[in-house]
């Protein structure tokens, strides 16, 4: 059971977006490794180590694509909320993977905020996902997509991004 001081908490740090910590960005070893080994080694799970920065928001590798990032927000020690995102700058496209939020901050608006505060720092991307979406998270998407250039629909990554 979630409680008030929780969903306050949890509240607060949806308004603290702007208090990023950022990891270094990629890891040519690992592509490397797994462009040599045609795609068997290298997507191992405990590869990346994602570091925990200390600040309300994160942004690092991503823990499980390859040369996606993740923007995380970070309660008690612990991701409250992540979703993993990717971008072309070429062709003005960024996609967003697996939002999640621990269950007892849903509804406090920290995906929402992270969502926005990626379109903020990237501006003018037209947005979207790669997967179909569940019939019990399409009213997320509908919520989150409302005025968003790409309305987060399905698209798959650009030729540029493709490994």
């Amino acid at each position: 059971m979630t409680t008030d001081d929780e969903v306050h908490a949890a509240r607060r740090l949806a308004g603290q977006t702007d208090q990023v910590g950022r990891a270094p960005g990629r890891e040519p070893w690992r592509e490397l490794l797994r462009w040599i080994t045609a795609g068997r080694l290298g997507r191992h799970n405990s590869w990346p180590v994602v570091p925990v920065l200390g600040t309300p928001w994160q942004d690092t590798v991503s823990a499980e694509r390859i040369g996606w990032r993740c923007r995380a927000a970070y309660l008690n020690a612990e991701p409250a909320f992540a979703v993993d995102y990717r971008l072309c700058r070429r062709c003005r496209l960024g996609w967003v993977e697996q939002p999640y939020t621990l269950p007892q901050y849903q509804r406090c608006g920290l995906a929402s905020a992270g969502l926005a505060a990626l379109r903020r720092e990237h501006p003018g991307l037209t947005w979207h996902t790669l997967g179909g979406h569940f019939a019990s998270s399409r009213p997320f998407w509908a919520a989150v997509g409302t005025d968003v250039q790409g309305g987060y629909q399905q698209r798959p990554v650009c030729l540029h991004l493709v490994s």
